[in-house]
């Protein structure tokens, strides 16, 4: 019986035994490399674009040699002010990748030895990063749509008499919010977060090529895709693959991991930041096949190639979590 990928050494490419073995100047090689990869690793100057610099060693900068702008590896990109060493940050982003449903903030930070704040606002502008793989993505092919909903419990009381009946909306929170999946069978995932299930019909249109076959379940709502797309409807009441290709048992499987990554990981999730979890959860369904190294290297080149997230830099001086 052939061995599982997941459970194969080619699954398991880089641990932290190898990153802090190689040292923090190994790891600056390595930032070097993923961030300036058409010239390999060659410094180029992210003010005017200039090949030619000086090196500053004593602190890992460069000057312009046109410009004159001082600058480092992770000027410019999402990790730009940072204060964490780039061991610490390659160590991060393996532990992020490697925890298949998601990891807390709380146990990055105990793993890395960071304040939470630190640990929080990092594992978000990962999140931020990869997200970007999908942000223009159209599919073309077999496409499965569904929705579910996340959030909003509302705890009973604990008397009989002062309970009320969650099933009327007057009752229910406005925290309430259904994450709607397109996923394209072998292909990627992307993710919306909306009040309605409903909202998903637009999505689709804007997201899924006409020549697109698209697959749901009965819910009415997706009727109105019948009128521009070929559909394939289950009734999941009656079952849940007609054994003929008619199903949506992938984006269901979508949301069974993120099921497990916010009830079993983050315990809750704000409204607000639903998005970013869903992203996650997304990019780790998609690229579940791939090596812990290779998903490393990738979020980490994403991430030197993203600018200054406007989200998340600075975020604990200016709000708190909710």
């Amino acid at each position: 019986m052939a061995q599982h990928f997941l459970l194969s050494a080619e699954a398991r490419t880089l641990s932290p035994k190898d990153i802090y073995k190689g040292g923090e100047e190994k790891a600056y090689q390595t930032f070097k490399k993923l961030r300036w990869q058409q010239t390999n690793g060659e410094a180029v100057c992210p003010n005017c674009g200039c090949v030619d610099s000086y090196e500053i060693s004593t602190r890992r900068k460069f000057k312009c040699a046109a410009c004159h702008a001082q600058y480092s590896v992770t000027s410019g990109t999402i990790f730009a002010s940072r204060k964490l060493g780039f061991c610490d940050l390659l160590a991060a982003i393996r532990i992020f990748v490697n925890a298949a449903k998601g990891l807390s903030a709380l146990q990055l930070s105990r793993d890395i030895d960071v304040q939470y704040k630190t640990a929080w606002v990092l594992a978000h502008k990962l999140r931020e990063a990869l997200a970007v793989e999908t942000a223009e993505e159209i599919f073309d092919g077999e496409v499965e749509i569904d929705g579910a909903y996340f959030g909003g419990h509302v705890r009973q009381e604990n008397r009989k008499e002062d309970r009320k009946d969650r099933r009327f909306k007057e009752n229910q929170s406005d925290r309430r919010r259904v994450v709607i999946a397109l996923r394209e069978r072998q292909g990627r995932t992307i993710t919306f977060v909306r009040r309605e299930e409903s909202e998903g019909v637009e999505i689709a249109k804007a997201r899924v090529s006409a020549k697109a076959m698209i697959f749901a379940d009965e819910a009415r709502h997706w009727d109105a895709l019948e009128m521009q797309y070929e559909t394939g409807r289950i009734n999941h009441s009656e079952m849940y693959s007609d054994l003929s290709g008619k199903h949506t048992n992938g984006v269901e499987s979508y949301f069974s991991r993120l099921r497990r990554m916010v009830q079993g990981q983050h315990h809750h999730v704000s409204h607000k930041y639903l998005y970013q979890y869903a992203n996650h959860a997304a990019w780790m369904e998609d690229h579940r096949r791939r090596s812990n190294g290779a998903n490393a290297f990738s979020l980490l080149g994403g991430s030197l190639a993203h600018p200054v997230s406007r989200n998340w830099k600075g975020y604990w001086q200016r709000s708190m979590v909710s």
